[in-house]
C-alpha cells in the first residue's frame, strides 16, 4: 500500500525569529512547530514573515523567503539592485546587507564549517576570523562593486537576456547587472534580442581588451549575427557534444596575473574577480615561501596560474608538475608555461594521474580543487609525499573543512588560513589554507 503524498507547504507563511547564518546564502529559523526553515533575504536577529518556496509537511527542512521584515537588523539596507529580492534574480544573496556585514556573515560560515567538519577553532586554524575585501571593493553601504568579469545570461522565450531566479530555471529579465564588470556591461548584452539562444556568456579579460561572447543555441536554432557595442570574439557551444567552437575572432582571451599573460581558451576557467588571481597567487606564495631548487606540484592547475608562479620562484634547478583534467586547459597551460623547461603538465584526473607519476616525495604542493574538494583518497596520497608546506585554495568552506580534517589524519596541521571576499553580494568566499607537518622531522 502506497503512502499518501505529503502536503506541499509552498506558499505558507510563518512569523519567525531569524537565527544564525548558514552555508548557502540563507539564515536558519524554526516554525512554531519546530520545523527548520532556511530563509533567504533575512539577517540574523530579525523578525520576519517567511513564505515557503520549497518543502512539504514532515520534511527535514523547508526553504523560504523573508517577504516582510517586522523587526530589522541594524545591518539591513535597501537592496541597491532593482532586480534583487524574494522571487527575483538569484545571482546575489546579500544585497540587503551592508558590505561589512556581508563579510562578517561569511566569516561566521567559515568558522562554523571549520568547527563542525574539522573540529577546528579559528585560533587552531591560524585564522584571525576576518574576511578581507579585494582591493577597491571597500564601498559604502548602498554601493555595489562591479567585479564580475564573466556573466552567463539566460535568455527568455522572447529573446530577452536575464539571470535565473534562485533554484529555478525561470529567467528574470534585466537591463543591467550591478555586479558585472565594466568590460561586460559595456558590451550591451541586455539591450539586444537573442532569438533562439538558450544562454549568452560574456567575458571581459583582466589586463587586456579581449572581450568574448559564448552562445548556447536552443536545439536547431541558427546563430544570430552578433553586433554589440564593443568588438568581441564569438564562440558557440555545440548542442550535441557540448564542445565550444570558434565562430569568429580569437578562440581565447588573454588574462594578466603575477606579471605574466595567460591564454584562456574556449571560456575555460579563470578567476572571475579582476583582483582574484593576483590576490590568491600572493597569498599562496607568501604561505609556501618557495626556495630555489624545490620540487612542486600544482594540482587542478587550470591554465597554469600557480604553476607559473612556482616555476618563477623555484628557478632552473627546481621543477613543477601540473595536473589538470580539461583538455583545452592543458593545451593553454603548456602554451602559457612553454618558456619554463622544468615544468610539465599532465592531463587527467588528479586521483588517477598522480599515482602513475611514481612521485614519492615533493617539497611544495598547491591544490585548487573544484567546489566538491579533493576528497579523502587524494588527501591521503598528498599527505604521504612529505611536502614541507601545502597551499589549499578553496571556494567552498565545507569542502575545505572536510579536507582539512583528512589532512590532520594524515599528519598535517593548518599553519595559517586567510579568507577573501572575491564574490561580493553573494555567499561565496575564497580561502587559502597553508598546511605543514604536525611534528618536526616529518
Amino acid at each position: 500500500m502506497q503512502a499518501e503524498p505529503r502536503k506541499s507547504l509552498v506558499g505558507e507563511e510563518y512569523e519567525v525569529e531569524v537565527g544564525p547564518v548558514a552555508h548557502g546564502g540563507h539564515c536558519i529559523a524554526r516554525t512554531s512547530e519546530g520545523q527548520v526553515l532556511f530563509v533567504r533575504h533575512a539577517l540574523p536577529g530579525e523578525r520576519v514573515v517567511a513564505r515557503v518556496t520549497e518543502g512539504e509537511e514532515g520534511a527535514r527542512f523547508l526553504r523560504a523567503d523573508a517577504v516582510t521584515v517586522l523587526d530589522a537588523s541594524k545591518d539591513r539596507i535597501d537592496e541597491p539592485c532593482p532586480f534583487a529580492g524574494p522571487g527575483r534574480c538569484g545571482g546575489c544573496d546579500w544585497q540587503h546587507a551592508k558590505p561589512g556585514a556581508q563579510r562578517r556573515l561569511k566569516a561566521d560560515v567559515i568558522a562554523e564549517q571549520l568547527q563542525h567538519l574539522a573540529g577546528l577553532t579559528p585560533e587552531e586554524a591560524g585564522w584571525d576570523g576576518t574576511v578581507l575585501p579585494a582591493e577597491g571593493d571597500k564601498v559604502p553601504a548602498g554601493q555595489v562593486p562591479a567585479w564580475r568579469t564573466r556573466v552567463q545570461y539566460a535568455v527568455t522565450a522572447d529573446g530577452r537576456a536575464g539571470l535565473r531566479r534562485h533554484r529555478s530555471h525561470e529567467v528574470e529579465p534585466i537591463d543591467h547587472c550591478m555586479i558585472a564588470a565594466e568590460g561586460v556591461s559595456e558590451l550591451g548584452i541586455e539591450k539586444r534580442v537573442w532569438t533562439g539562444m538558450d544562454s549568452v556568456e560574456a567575458i571581459a579579460a583582466t589586463g587586456s581588451q579581449d572581450r568574448q561572447v559564448i552562445l548556447t543555441p536552443k536545439p536547431g536554432a541558427r546563430l544570430p549575427l552578433v553586433e554589440l557595442d564593443r568588438p568581441v570574439s564569438v564562440l558557440r557551444v555545440d548542442e550535441r557534444s557540448g564542445g565550444v567552437h570558434r565562430v569568429h575572432g580569437r578562440p581565447f582571451v588573454r588574462e594578466r596575473a603575477d606579471g605574466r599573460t595567460h591564454r584562456v581558451g574556449n571560456g575555460g576557467f579563470w578567476q572571475v574577480h579582476p583582483k582574484a588571481a593576483d590576490t590568491l597567487v600572493t597569498a599562496v606564495m607568501q604561505g609556501l615561501l618557495p626556495r630555489k631548487g624545490d620540487m612542486a606540484l600544482d594540482l587542478y592547475c587550470g591554465v597554469g596560474l600557480f604553476a607559473g608562479a612556482l616555476a618563477d620562484r623555484v628557478g632552473d634547478q627546481g621543477a613543477v608538475l601540473g595536473i589538470e583534467s580539461g583538455k583545452r586547459a592543458v593545451e593553454d597551460a603548456r602554451h602559457n608555461l612553454a618558456d619554463f623547461e622544468r615544468v610539465r603538465i599532465e592531463q587527467g584526473k588528479v586521483e588517477s594521474v598522480l599515482p602513475r607519476t611514481g612521485i614519492s616525495e615533493v617539497d611544495l604542493i598547491v591544490l585548487d580543487p573544484p567546489r566538491a574538494g579533493a576528497g579523502r583518497k587524494t588527501v591521503q596520497h598528498l599527505a604521504s609525499l612529505g611536502a614541507r608546506r601545502i597551499a589549499y585554495v578553496a571556494c567552498d568552506p565545507a569542502a575545505l573543512a572536510r579536507d582539512l580534517g583528512y589532512f590532520r589524519d594524515g599528519g598535517y596541521r593548518v599553519r595559517t588560513l586567510r579568507a577573501f571576499d572575491l564574490f561580493p553580494m553573494t555567499h561565496h568566499v575564497e580561502c587559502v589554507a597553508i598546511l605543514e607537518p604536525a611534528q618536526k622531522g616529518l
